[in-house]
């Protein structure tokens, strides 16, 4: 199945596991299909799930206290898609996500992934690997940009980020992702 053989050479990407890790692994995986503006989770649930995006894109956002959507993340072909913080604390999510394409993953249960990072060693790694590089390395410029940065410094590493991505948006969800209105977008955008 094309989707698993995607899976494993992102996973693969973290560190190598072993044929009786992926096994375990791969029993726990579920192929869902979302179509556009279907939720993966909504603000207020408990996540308990995990997602491998193989086809299709996410956006992870929230309404602020003005009732605005503010866009924090998306997540293309080959990202993990979660809650992250509120799926480790078992918390109601303060992020919905939702699909903006017809999009196709495989899904796992993040408890059952964790017994499985108890058993497999390599299992293991292959966690402390993706949240230093994704929550940590990753993250810390990004926040630091969006708070420095000037718009037209965040939409130009927005297109060095995610270089296929422009096209597949709408205006205004670049814009609520940059933290602007779209009219700045598009001034920005004839600046360039």
């Amino acid at each position: 199945m094309k989707e698993i053989d995607e899976f494993w050479q992102k996973a693969n990407a973290y560190g190598n596991l072993s044929d009786e890790s992926r096994a375990a692994w791969e029993k726990g995986l579920k192929r869902r299909v979302y179509n556009k503006n279907d939720l993966f989770l909504s603000e207020g649930q408990v996540p308990r799930t995990v997602a491998f995006v193989s086809v299709g894109l996410f956006a992870q956002s929230y309404t602020s206290e003005h009732g605005d959507t503010i866009i924090k993340r998306f997540f293309p072909e080959g990202y993990f898609v979660a809650s992250t913080s509120a799926l480790i604390q078992k918390s109601p999510s303060v992020f919905s996500i939702k699909a903006l394409e017809p999009s196709v993953v495989l899904e796992y249960n993040f408890s059952e992934f964790k017994q499985l990072m108890q058993k497999y060693n390599d299992i293991g790694a292959f966690y402390s690997r993706y949240i230093e590089l994704h929550w940590i390395i990753e993250k810390e410029p990004l926040e630091i940009a969006f708070r420095s940065d000037t718009a037209k410094t965040r939409y130009v590493q927005f297109l060095e980020s995610y270089p296929a991505l422009e096209p597949r948006l709408k205006q205004y969800e670049i814009a609520s992702y940059l933290g602007i209105t779209p009219t700045q977008l598009s001034r920005i955008r004839a600046e360039l």
